[in-house]
This record gives C-alpha cells, structure tokens and sequence, in this order.
C-alpha cells in the first residue's frame, strides 16, 4: 500500500473507532455467541461493523446516535425504504389475522397472480424464503426436466450463499456440474456451451451482475444465450433477484427476452423474508401436487402471511410503472454525475450500474466483466469509512441501492460528499493507482 494511502486509512479508521464506541462493544459482545459476531457475512467489515438500532423512511439511526442516508437499501431488498406506511399496514393486518396457518392463505394466490401478471417469463409462480433457495429450486428444477446435469454459470456471479462464482471453487457451493464462463464474452461462451451442448440443463445468468460490481450485461450478449438455450435445450434461467426492479416486469421486461425460468427474491416480499422461482407452464407443471409424479416442493414458510401480505401491497400499492420509472431514471441520473464529478477532478473512480444499482471502481473505465476489475482494498476501506463519517451508508465494497424514499435531494447531498471526498483524496487515489 502506497504511503499516502496508508496513513489515510490509519486516520480514517481512527476516527471511526473513536465516534462509535457503543457499536464496537455490542460487535464484542456479539462475539461471543457468533463466529466474529456475525451471522450474514456481508454485513461485516473491520475495524467493527456498525449496529444500526432503527430506521425511518431513507435514514437510519446506529447505538452511537449517528443518523445516516440509508443508500445501501438492504442490497436492493429495501426498495420501500424503512417503515412505510402501505407495508407497515399491510404486516399489521396480516399479524392481526394470526399466522402460522399451517395451510392456504388468501393472500398467497393474490401475490401469485400480480408477479405472473408482471414478468413475461412468469406463467406459474412457487414461493420460497429467499433468493438462494429460489435459484436452488429453478436449477434443481432445470435438471428434473431436461434429464442432464451441467449448469452454465459466469465468473463474478452471486446466486446464494451455496452458489458463488467469484474467485475459483467456493467450497460451499452446492455439487452441481457446473460450467464456468466469461460474462460478457459471447466468443468464449460459445465455446464453453459447445463443450456441454449434450449435458447442458440451464444456463443462470444475472442480467446485471450484483455483487460482481453492478454490470449489466450487453443486450446481445443474452439474445446469444437466449439463442443458445433454444439451440441445445437447455433452460435459460434469469436470476432477477435484484434486477426486477428495473422494471415492473423486471430486465426482461426492459429487453424484451424472455427466459425460460426466472427467480425472484429481496423486494418482491415487501422486503420481508422472501423468495420465488416460476417460468414455463410445461416447466413449472411437475410441482402440481394433483398430478401422477409430481415433484414435491415443501417449505414451511413458503407462503408466510407476513410476506405474502406485504409483497401484494408493496407492488400493488407502491411499485408501479411510474414508480419503477422514476426510480430507474434517477439512479441513471445519479450514476453520471458522480462520473462526472470523477473526470472533473482526475480521479482514478469509476462507477457501473444500470438503473438503481451501482458501485463505486477505483480506476478508470469502461468496465465490462470481472476480469477488467482491479482489485483496490484500501481504496474502498477509505471511501465506505468517510462516507459514513459525512451520513451516508453504502457497502464496504461501494455497492449503491436506491430505495423510493431516497430523491433528488439525498442523491445531490451524496454527490456533493463525493466531490468533497475526492477534492481531498484524489492525489492519494492517484499515487495508489500507479503502485
């Protein structure tokens, strides 16, 4: 690490621990009951990582008293910000109802109805409890209909806790045949498919890479792989955990490609406890329980009261075409001011996204795929800590997910942090750059 750099982040991270005593203590305390105080490993970061006691609207409130804009957004979970009104409704008449029915609920087939209406690769809809299991189920399901084994999967990729693909094996993945491609990479991915064309049961994509750094995948990249699937059988499955919320009926919506499979999760549950696969009515046919050989698909809280109540009034009520329209453009807006405030000072900062989803890059642009990213460790120590130091709350990995409470104003005062931030760092970004 470059000099400069260093004494930056040892200043930094000073500071941090000195206005957030109570927070380091409750991680201490927390320790001693969870391996490194932690139960969700993203949350993490060093020195400690901070408590938050509330929320309201876009800001949230830490044990210390510190308030900040809330623009991580639980990674595109928070869509509705923090204790709106028509989901707080909707949870309140739903606990009044009772839960824990241990059958049908009204509200599940009203949920179902809306999200098949919405997304055009949605013909019937199955309820999880998050993301994870939703992609889990649609590639379980992908092998029970073709009969072959290989998921085609891309570097940099995030699909659950039990499917990553960021760096080599992750030894907690699930033991499906996977193959491995470039994103972005029509070429190499030709090449990769032709290899497994035979055994090819699905190809799961992200149409834009969450945690992979926010990229969106060239449109002809997926019209490829859409034709690819059609060409070998296989089942092209749209991991929209995140992505849905480009548009009500998601980035296929947007692109007008439609998968075969597509998984939901995060926001779609009114930000409660959520998941969902569904596609194809032949697809999807072999969970119809009324029918000779179905596949069983059981899951305690699949259909939950709280979530299903609060998903149906979160999109009904909340999410829609002007909506989503609104918060696209903003963060479209968001995302070319803050490269124009980089160039204007020569900073080595470059932000990707697409829509509301974005992440900060220390070095220059443009970035396609993962393999064009360069790591930058402490560079992004230094940002995530000042940023919390001047009231915004983002990832440690500079990962932005607007809610619909953030507006205009929020977005001009973070701007403004970042031109600030920048105005005294950029001689240090720069200098690092070159090491």
């Amino acid at each position: 690490m470059q000099t400069k750099l260093a004494g930056a982040l040892e200043k930094a991270r000073e500071q941090f621990e000195a206005a957030n005593p109570r927070s380091r203590a409750a991680h201490a305390t927390a320790a001693a009951s969870m391996p490194g105080g932690n139960t969700r490993t993203t949350l993490y970061y060093s020195p400690f990582p901070l408590t938050m006691t509330c929320g309201d609207g876009c800001l949230l409130t830490d044990l210390d008293g510190h308030r900040y804009v809330d623009l991580l957004g639980d990674y595109t979970a928070g869509l509705y910000g923090h204790n709106n009104p028509v989901i707080r409704r909707a949870v309140h008449q739903a606990l009044d109802r009772g839960w824990n029915y241990g059958a049908h609920g009204p509200d599940e087939a009203r949920l179902a109805a809306v999200l098949c209406e919405r997304f055009p690769g949605l013909d019937l809809v199955r309820f999880t409890n998050s993301g994870t299991e939703a992609n889990l189920l649609a590639l379980a399901t992908a092998t029970a209909h073709t009969g072959r084994r290989t998921i085609l999967v891309f570097t940099g990729a995030y699909h659950g806790s039990v499917l990553t693909f960021a760096d080599g094996d992750f030894p907690l993945n699930v033991p499906h045949r996977f193959a491995v491609a470039e994103y972005n990479d029509i070429a190499a991915t030709a090449e990769v498919i032709d290899r497994h064309a035979d055994d090819l049961a699905a190809i799961l994509v992200e149409p834009v890479l969450g945690s992979g750094g926010s990229l969106p995948a060239a449109p002809s990249f997926l019209a490829h792989l859409r034709h690819q699937a059609d060409e070998t059988g296989a089942l092209l499955i749209f991991d929209e955990v995140m992505t849905s919320r480009m548009a009500v009926g998601g980035m296929q919506e947007l692109l007008g490609i439609t998968p075969d499979l597509t998984t939901l999760g995060k926001y779609t549950g009114g930000g409660m406890t959520f998941g969902a696969f569904g596609g194809r009515a032949d697809v999807m046919a072999c969970f119809d329980p009324g029918r000779p050989g179905s596949l069983a698909h059981a899951g305690t809280f699949n259909n939950n009261v709280l979530s299903m109540a609060a998903g149906h009034a979160g999109l009904t009520e909340l999410f829609g075409a002007e909506a989503s329209g609104a918060l696209f453009r903003r963060g479209e807006s968001l995302r070319a001011r803050l490269n124009e405030v980089s160039r204007e000072h020569g900073a080595p900062m470059f932000w990707t996204g697409l829509g509301s989803m974005l992440t900060a890059h220390f070095q220059l642009g443009p970035i396609r795929s993962p393999r064009d990213l360069r790591p930058a460790p402490a560079q992004r120590e230094l940002f995530h800590l000042d940023m919390l130091t001047r009231g915004f709350h983002l990832a440690r990995r500079g990962m932005i997910a607007l809610s619909l409470e953030v507006g205009d104003h929020e977005c001009a005062r973070f701007t403004a942090a970042v031109d600030e931030f920048l105005t005294e760092h950029t001689p240090t970004l720069v200098e690092a750059g070159k090491g």
